[in-house]
C-alpha cells in the first residue's frame, strides 16, 4: 500500500487560527472521504503543520520543518502573508488555497497553484454591479489600507473604475489607524473600504451616516466579520470567494450538499462551512486530478497539467491564467446584506436578489 504523504501549513494559532483550522477541517475531509487517487496510491497521510500567523523567525522555522519532511504533495496556508512566506521557502510545487494576493504570480513564483480568485478582483464586482443597477451613479471614493492587501485591492478597483467611467479618488491609510483618516473620506455616490478586519469595523460605525447610494467593505463578504453592527450592516455589498447557495454543479469532486453533510458532521458545527473550508478542499480535488493527468509527483508535469487543466469543482470554475499563473476560472461573487443575510446580487448568472442601492440599499 502506498499512501500519498501531504502536508498543509497552516496557522492555528494566532489571529488568523479560526480559519486555519476551517482550512485544516476542509482538508482532513478530503484526504479521508474525497481523495480518490489513480494507482499506486491507496490514500491521504495527511500531516498538518501550525505556523501561526504572524511572519517572524517562529512561522519560518514551522515550515522548514514541515519541507524537511519532503512531502509528495504541500498545501499553501490561509493568509496572503503566510502564504507569501511559504512560497519563498521553497520551489516545491505548491497549492495556494488561501492567499488571495496577486504577488503570487509568475515570474517570481512559478511553481504556485492558485486557486482562489485574486484580491485585485473583488471589487471588479461591486463596480459592475452598480454601474448596470444605477446608472446615474458617478463617483467612488475608496478607502483602503497600504498594506500590500490592501493596495492589491485597490489597484482592481482603480483599473475597474476607469472600465467602468467612474471618477475615483483613493485615500490610503495605515493598518490600525484607520479611525483617524476617516475625515480625509470625500463624499461620493459609492464608498469602497478594504482593509484588514478591525479596522473596517472601526470605521463603519463612521463611515455608514453618511448618505451614500452604495457602500462596500471587504469584510462584509463574510458572515460574521461586520456582525456587531447588528441592522447598520443591512444594504452593505462585498466580495465572496464561495456561498453555499450559489455553488455551482461540478463535473470534478462532490457537490455542495455532500459537503455541507460531511463538513458538518466532521467539524461538529451547524450552518454552512466557512469558505476556507471549501477552498482547501478544492485544492485536494484539483491535486489529485493533475495526479491522475501524470501518473507521477515531477514537479514540471504537474504544473503543466496545473497549466491545462479546466474544471469546474464545489467551489467553482479552475482555469489559470497562462500569463500570470493567477486563477481566471473562479469568480468572485458579490453579496449584499438584505433582511440579516448575504443573498448573490452579482454576476448576474448566479444573482439570487436585485441589487438595492440609494437609501432603500443602505440602513444608516
Amino acid at each position: 500500500m502506498t499512501k500519498l504523504r501531504a502536508t498543509l501549513l497552516t496557522p492555528l494559532s494566532g489571529s488568523l487560527a479560526p480559519f486555519g483550522q476551517a482550512c485544516a477541517t476542509g482538508l482532513l475531509l478530503w484526504a479521508q472521504h474525497a481523495s480518490q487517487l489513480p494507482t499506486p496510491w491507496t490514500g491521504v497521510e495527511l500531516a498538518i503543520q501550525d505556523i501561526g500567523s504572524s511572519r517572524g523567525a517562529q512561522m519560518d522555522a514551522s515550515i522548514r520543518a514541515a519541507l524537511n519532511t519532503r512531502p509528495d504533495v504541500l498545501f499553501g496556508p490561509y493568509g496572503s502573508n503566510t502564504m507569501l512566506a511559504a512560497a519563498r521557502a521553497t520551489q516545491q510545487v505548491i497549492w495556494n488555497h488561501g492567499g488571495a494576493t496577486s504577488q503570487l504570480a509568475h515570474p517570481t513564483f512559478p511553481h504556485v497553484i492558485n486557486i482562489l480568485s485574486p484580491a485585485s478582483t473583488y471589487f471588479v464586482g461591486v463596480l459592475q454591479a452598480v454601474r448596470t443597477s444605477d446608472p446615474d451613479a458617478e463617483t467612488v471614493s475608496l478607502f483602503h489600507s497600504n498594506s500590500g492587501f490592501g493596495k492589491d485591492i485597490a489597484r482592481g478597483a482603480i483599473q475597474a473604475a476607469n472600465d467602468l467611467k467612474f471618477a475615483l479618488q483613493a485615500i490610503p491609510f495605515e493598518p490600525r489607524h484607520a479611525r483617524e483618516t476617516t475625515t480625509r473620506i470625500p463624499q461620493a455616490h459609492i464608498l469602497l473600504v478594504a482593509g484588514n478586519f478591525e479596522d473596517e469595523l472601526a470605521v463603519a460605525p463612521i463611515l455608514l451616516r453618511r448618505p451614500w447610494r452604495a457602500a462596500a467593505f471587504v469584510g462584509a463578504g463574510v458572515e460574521e466579520v461586520l456582525a456587531p453592527l447588528g441592522t447598520r450592516r443591512e444594504g452593505l455589498l462585498g466580495p465572496a470567494q464561495w456561498l453555499a447557495s450559489a455553488a455551482p454543479i461540478p463535473d470534478e469532486g462532490p457537490d455542495a450538499n455532500w459537503f455541507i453533510t460531511h463538513y458538518r458532521k466532521v467539524a461538529n458545527a451547524d450552518g454552512d462551512p466557512p469558505y476556507p473550508a471549501v477552498q482547501a478542499f478544492a485544492a485536494g480535488l484539483l491535486a489529485a486530478r493533475t495526479l491522475y493527468t501524470t501518473g507521477s509527483l515531477d514537479d514540471t508535469d504537474l504544473l503543466t497539467a496545473a497549466a491545462q487543466l479546466t474544471c469546474t469543482t464545489l467551489y467553482g470554475a479552475f482555469q489559470l491564467d497562462p500569463h500570470s499563473g493567477l486563477q481566471s476560472g473562479h469568480q468572485i461573487l458579490i453579496v449584499q446584506w438584505q433582511q440579516g443575510k448575504r443573498r448573490v446580487v452579482w454576476p448576474p448568472q448566479q444573482a439570487e436578489a436585485t441589487l438595492q442601492s440609494g437609501s432603500k440599499g443602505l440602513s444608516h
